[in-house]
């Protein structure tokens, strides 16, 4: 059980604070639940039951868990896309595990799938524009939250390492 005060990745919302945990009488009667700020929504409440429910729930990564997955980038791969038709239920499995190496996954592929497709003089898909926006919302809010800087600096730092490895990719491939 989280406590309040504590920072947590709360499914799909992202990066919340728990404010209280406290029985909602107008839900369900001696339930209870956890009353959540998203981070950066000063004023916002979500209220998630405190047995889980249907929400993935975890704690914040620490710092050094945040620094060591920005060392790690380069090394974590895309997804292998099975195949075009699977390509958005791949993204989806993804995304739904609400990890940080999944997020940078999904990042790393639909930029790549981009770049390829701005070569070839196509514009991105709105799938890969979903995705993508959902794993930079939640990558770079976590980390932010874990290493205490702002969503553009956190973006900032990914950004940079996904570009050295790009570049790295470049050279070997000359």
């Amino acid at each position: 059980m989280f406590q309040a005060g504590e920072w947590v990745v709360c499914d799909h919302n992202g990066v919340c604070r728990i404010l209280d945990i406290t029985q909602m009488p107008e839900l369900k009667k001696g339930v209870l639940y956890y009353e959540l700020e998203p981070a950066g929504s000063a004023g916002s409440r979500i209220y998630a039951p405190v047995d889980g429910g249907r929400l993935v729930m975890r704690r914040l990564i620490t710092a050094a868990e945040a620094k060591r997955l920005l060392e790690e980038i380069p090394l974590i791969e895309e997804i292998a896309i099975a195949s075009e038709k699977k390509r958005e239920e791949q993204y989806r499995e993804a995304a739904k595990q609400y990890d940080c190496r999944q997020w940078v996954r999904l990042i790393k592929t639909i930029h790549a799938r981009k770049r390829l497709r701005r070569l070839e003089g196509k514009k991105a898909t709105y799938i890969d524009d979903k995705y993508i926006s959902l794993a930079e919302s939640n990558l770079y809010g976590e980390l932010s939250a874990a290493l205490d800087l702002t969503f553009g600096e956190a973006e900032r730092l990914v950004r940079e390492k996904i570009r050295a490895q790009e570049l790295t990719e470049a050279e070997n491939n000359v």
